[in-house]
């Protein structure tokens, strides 16, 4: 049987389920709606015990950020999954909620379906080993993923082209599999195609589309700290294998000096 995610969402039930009302139970989640006040969702949250929070990150009385950061200075043991909401793209914000421990940002409209099938994806970054209701998840995955979130943010890859989701789930993988650079084409998009329902070949069209992005749109400085001898050589823009690479690499460096 499909294990049941509780979802507290700051949402009116009605305004966020119209596409079909069984969509919760076809993503394997129990869902409670709560208002857009942070002393509520306090409370909710407290009583609900649930696994992940859709959150507003601008609500009366507490904001997302000041409910994630009481949760964190009352020492939980059953902190959620947070999912920060915003009404508009905010460069700054998104780094905000990253920073108080959101696991991800999204910006309004989107989609019930889409939502909830990129919370099903977290849970399962997050290795969400749970033996009691309420259980803690495990957070390498869900740190790891913050920080390629934050570097793929500096570096300029705007967050709402798929081959940002491409490069960060290759970055990831490259992380915690570091043989699989070696096999891109042959293994690194072939997964990521997998988990998308897509084909290879548009991965690699989308991430090299979210590079190119990123050199046009990127801040020389940032872009130089992490691809220098790629920009002062006259090469252009790296390749995909040489992005995922350079990335992945200095992640692993940073891991082995923190260790």
């Amino acid at each position: 049987m499909k294990k049941q995610f509780k979802i507290l969402i700051t949402e009116e039930a009605a305004e966020f389920s119209t596409e079909k009302p069984e969509i919760f139970e076809e993503y394997g989640f129990t869902a409670e709606f709560c208002p857009k006040d942070g002393v509520k969702v306090l409370e909710k949250i407290r009583q609900f015990r649930p696994d992940i929070v859709l959150m507003d990150i601008f609500m009366s009385s507490i904001d997302g950020v000041g409910v994630i950061n009481q949760l964190k200075n009352a020492s939980s043991e059953n902190m959620p999954v947070f999912v920060m909401v915003s009404g508009f793209d905010s460069p700054m914000l998104e780094h905000e909620a990253l920073s108080a421990g959101a696991a991800y940002f999204v910006i309004r409209p989107y989609r019930c379906e889409d939502i909830l099938n990129r919370i099903a994806e977290l849970l399962n970054y997050c290795h969400n080993d749970r033996s009691t209701p309420g259980g803690k998840i495990l957070s390498l995955d869900k740190d790891l993923e913050i920080t390629v979130t934050e570097i793929l943010h500096q570096i300029g890859v705007p967050a709402h082209i798929k081959g940002y989701h491409y490069l960060r789930d290759s970055i990831i993988m490259c992380v915690l599999h570091p043989e699989i650079i070696n096999a891109v084409t042959k293994e690194l998009y072939p997964s990521v195609a997998d988990k998308y329902e897509t084909t290879s070949s548009r991965v690699e069209r989308a991430i090299r589309h979210a590079i190119e992005v990123a050199w046009d749109r990127g801040d020389v400085d940032i872009l130089n700290s992490y691809f220098g001898y790629t920009i002062h050589n006259g090469r252009g823009k790296p390749t995909n294998s040489e992005f995922i690479a350079m990335i992945s690499d200095r992640l692993r460096l940073q891991n082995k000096r923190s260790a």
